[in-house]
């Protein structure tokens, strides 16, 4: 089948700026990044700040379009779209950010905020289409539809940008940290709600997070970043049982551990040195000043991702092995 999103070799460049606005380099915050995202799947997405993990999700968004690769959504390119064809696609592709408060307009009320994409593309039936959104993320209309943000709890702001994310009916929406800033009950309430209109709208969900734990609990795949690049991507049970790149090793061990004393509690991997600037990154292997694997080799060649087990990849000229 086609992917409903394909990535194929997508670069990102910003240029950075030193003082008095004098050129300080390039940032290279995503580098030659391929994957796919099937129609009804979750991705996660995660890696260190900085990584180029929320770039990537705005790359593809084409906000703003990437330096270059191919960006496929629904089999249509969308590195040749412009403008009005590019406005139409986005219809399909919608964004929830991490801030729930900075991410709405403190001046409009709920039914404002909810109703803005919809106006936006002249859809019909606005205000019927506004009190079913609200009823579908679990706010009463007749509650909430007055109200304006600072009048809401996080959790129920955030519920308001999800309706207005799926008001145009998407088939992918772009969680960047969506349940970071929530407490703990909040985040999990948003996520069944996440979880549920996924199984009720068929959506597909790219999720960007840095909290490990919680992204194996809602994805069907993981790909893990490091400095603009992906570096392993595969089914969620198997990558957290058995990491193959020595960076996915090391992030996993941080996740805390409930019991101690059980057999598979281990000690977190320390890596050494400093994360490397995306300005100027390492030769060959970016993680290779980190790696306590690292030979030759990764200083002068770039590792390709590879698949070595079923739908699992990594980009390491020597992956771990479930003994190390």
């Amino acid at each position: 089948m086609t992917p409903l999103l394909s990535v194929r070799n997508v670069v990102q460049e910003f240029t950075a700026r030193g003082r008095g606005g004098t050129k300080g380099g390039v940032v290279h915050a995503v580098s030659d990044v391929s994957f796919d995202l099937e129609a009804g799947e979750t991705l996660g997405v995660v890696g260190e700040t900085g990584s180029g993990k929320s770039t990537l999700a705005r790359s593809i968004l084409q906000a703003p379009r990437p330096k270059s690769g191919e960006v496929v959504f629904q089999g249509e390119d969308l590195m040749n779209r412009r403008s009005r064809a590019l406005t139409q696609a986005r219809r399909q592709m919608q964004m929830v950010f991490q801030d729930p408060y900075g991410s709405l307009n403190p001046r409009w009320r709920v039914s404002e905020i909810v109703e803005e994409p919809l106006v936006g593309y002249r859809a019909p039936n606005r205000d019927a289409r506004v009190r079913e959104l609200l009823d579908l993320v679990g706010l009463n209309p007749d509650t909430y539809a007055r109200r304006r943000p600072h009048e809401l709890s996080g959790g129920q702001c955030q519920r308001v940008a999800i309706a207005r994310a799926i008001a145009l009916d998407p088939a992918l929406v772009v969680c960047d940290e969506a349940v970071s800033s929530l407490d703990v009950l909040i985040q999990a309430q948003v996520l069944n709600l996440f979880e549920r209109l996924r199984r009720e709208l068929s959506l597909s969900y790219l999720f960007i997070s840095h909290d490990l734990a919680l992204v194996k609990q809602v994805s069907d795949r993981v790909a893990v970043m490091h400095l603009g690049q992906l570096c392993e991507i595969g089914p969620a049970d198997s990558l957290y049982r058995a990491p193959m790149h020595p960076y996915t090793v090391a992030l996993l061990s941080s996740i805390p551990k409930l019991d101690p004393g059980a057999r598979h509690a281990t000690q977190p991997v320390g890596l050494k040195g400093e994360p490397p600037s995306p300005i100027s990154p390492p030769s060959g292997c970016r993680f290779r000043t980190r790696c306590p694997f690292a030979q030759d080799r990764c200083a002068t060649e770039s590792p390709a991702l590879r698949e070595l087990a079923p739908g699992h990849s990594v980009a390491c000229h020597f992956p771990m092995t479930p003994e190390q």
